[in-house]
């Protein structure tokens, strides 16, 4: 039987959108940093113990939405999280093995050595697996490797075009990059809100809770546990990058999806209530979204304070 779209109120639609582009953001959210850490051919960047910790509040705030009554569209979100930050944790660790392993001696290059002529541009980056994270901060400072006197010269151009090619993503070209995934993002959430609404698969939760008190009281105890975990997840990312004095290998998008998922997520829920049983049955979940905001400021710092400088302009000098 086809159901039309049900009458909604102004407070309800805004639920429901924000809602929408919260579960886009969380859907797309960690493609950004595992399509970097491919790239990278690593993933020393991620903090493996921010990952774990996220999953600990992500399996916490699935099993706390189940026993508090929380809207599918919560537990959907959950249960999805779950497997993504299972995936690149698999990845990170795949990462750390496969790197670790050691070449063979005859695959080893000097550090004098010249380079041979014939290799290619791309690739050259990230072609030394055991390259340590010294290394990875002199090239993230914006120095360019030297090799002898004859061809140092061009080695320093070769190394520049390299890098204009393989991270284009500097300065005006990021922000058209970023600012159109976050465009694409409310695209989608919108759309995919307004078809389910069209269609009658989307109506409003109800704001009375059914479950028992007993389970109600364990969902609140679950649910303020993943919102510990979730501020302090972030704690070893921002250590992290201050120990390293560089974001490099993080995905800045990853992080503007994270900002912009807690935003909406958190807007859904007051958008759909007020009422002090339904605000206090969420707030858990309030702060474990709208808190780690804040953190995600300070990455955002981080960024700043620690951005590559374009080689274009480390060239000259």
């Amino acid at each position: 039987m086809d159901h039309g779209p049900i009458p909604l109120t102004a407070r309800e639609a805004a639920s429901g959108l924000f809602g929408s582009v919260s579960m886009t953001c969380w859907f797309f959210l960690l493609v950004p940093q595992l399509i970097e850490n491919y790239r990278n051919g690593n993933a020393e960047a991620i903090s493996l113990l921010f990952i774990s910790v996220w999953l600990i509040g992500d399996i916490a705030n699935l099993v706390g939405g189940l026993l508090a009554g929380l809207v599918p569209v919560i537990i959907a979100i959950a249960v999805y999280f779950c497997i993504a930050d299972g995936v690149l944790i698999a990845q990170c660790v795949y990462y750390k093995v496969r790197n670790s392993r050691p070449e063979p001696f005859h695959r080893r290059r000097s550090s004098t050595e010249t380079p041979d002529p014939t290799t290619p541009l791309l690739g050259r980056r990230f072609s030394d697996p055991l390259a340590s994270s010294e290394s990875r901060r002199r090239r993230s400072s914006g120095s360019l490797r030297h090799y002898h006197a004859g061809g140092r010269r061009e080695s320093e151009v070769e190394d520049t075009l390299a890098k204009i090619v393989e991270e284009s993503d500097y300065g005006r070209k990021a922000w058209v990059k970023n600012f159109t995934s976050v465009i694409g993002i409310f695209l989608i959430g919108t759309l995919g809100w307004t078809m389910a609404w069209q269609m009658g698969m989307w109506s409003p939760a109800p704001l009375d809770n059914k479950n028992g008190s007993e389970d109600a009281i364990g969902g609140q105890v679950l649910g303020y546990f993943s919102a510990v975990c979730y501020l302090g997840a972030r704690l070893p990312q921002i250590y992290k990058n201050y120990s390293d004095k560089s974001c490099e290998g993080l995905s800045l998008l990853f992080f503007i999806l994270s900002l912009l998922g807690n935003l909406t997520y958190g807007a859904g829920i007051l958008c759909h209530s007020t009422e002090k049983e339904y605000f206090l049955t969420n707030l858990p979940w309030l702060i474990g979204s709208l808190g780690t905001m804040v953190e995600d400021v300070v990455i955002f710092i981080q960024f700043r304070i620690y951005a590559v400088q374009d080689p274009r302009l480390s060239a000259i000098s």
